[in-house]
């Protein structure tokens, strides 16, 4: 009854839907980014272990924390939508969290800033493993910089991408700190995903059984993803 009640329920649908927003949008954008910031710390500049602590420290910081936060930097008077003011640019001051058709990329966007710096590394990790001779020789035979990574570099790097894509896509599915702190599923149910919504149903409304079976179509989906990836 309660996994028929799952796939009639409105609100449900909705929410997976935001759910597989979110989880997909995470883990395109989130490894793109880290991949990018990792090539670029993969040189020989000479600040590269500075910049790759700083662009790390987000992801050590509590997600409720990086929440409260951005709740701040997004606020109407925040300094984002400051930022735009006083630059001139009000047509860029929005309503991030009170606006349907921008909240959940503005979800997206905290988790992004936060995690890009631990994907960034088990990318660095995987670069390190590169034999320079090959990439001299490659650089040698006239190979431009996206030859090089392409045809060079891209094979050493898929056990980080394997494991970075399942990492975000993971965390991307059961998010909930974020979305309970920065709008708690709303404005209205714009936001809600499956995590927010088990936790209204077991701990507003008392619906254990329900949230029961919201949580294992969750883990059913986490599975199926992760091993079509894998």
């Amino acid at each position: 009854h309660q996994f028929k009640r799952v796939f009639d329920d409105v609100d449900t649908r909705e929410a997976l839907g935001h759910t597989f927003f979110i989880a997909i949008s995470i883990t395109i954008l989130q490894n793109l980014v880290g991949l990018l910031l990792a090539l670029g710390l993969f040189s020989k500049i000479k600040s590269k272990n500075l910049l790759r602590t700083v662009l790390f420290a987000p992801a050590v910081v509590a997600p409720v924390a990086t929440a409260y936060l951005w709740q701040y930097m997004y606020g109407p008077r925040g300094p984002i939508n400051s930022f735009f003011k006083v630059t001139g640019l009000d047509s860029l001051d929005k309503e991030w969290l009170g606006d349907p058709s921008l909240v959940l990329w503005s979800i997206t966007l905290v988790v992004i800033w936060q995690f890009a710096g631990y994907s960034m590394v088990i990318f660095l990790a995987g670069l390190e493993g590169v034999p320079q001779e090959l990439i001299e020789a490659a650089e040698i035979d006239g190979a431009n910089y996206f030859q090089r990574f392409f045809y060079v570099i891209r094979p050493f790097l898929y056990p980080a991408i394997t494991v970075n894509l399942m990492l975000s896509l993971i965390g991307g599915f059961k998010l909930f700190d974020q979305v309970f702190v920065l709008t708690g599923g709303g404005p209205g149910t714009a936001s809600q995903t499956i995590s927010t919504l088990m936790y209204r149903n077991a701990f507003l409304f008392g619906e254990f059984s329900y949230s029961t079976a919201l949580a294992v179509l969750l883990t059913l989906l986490v599975a199926a993803f992760s091993s079509l990836q894998y």
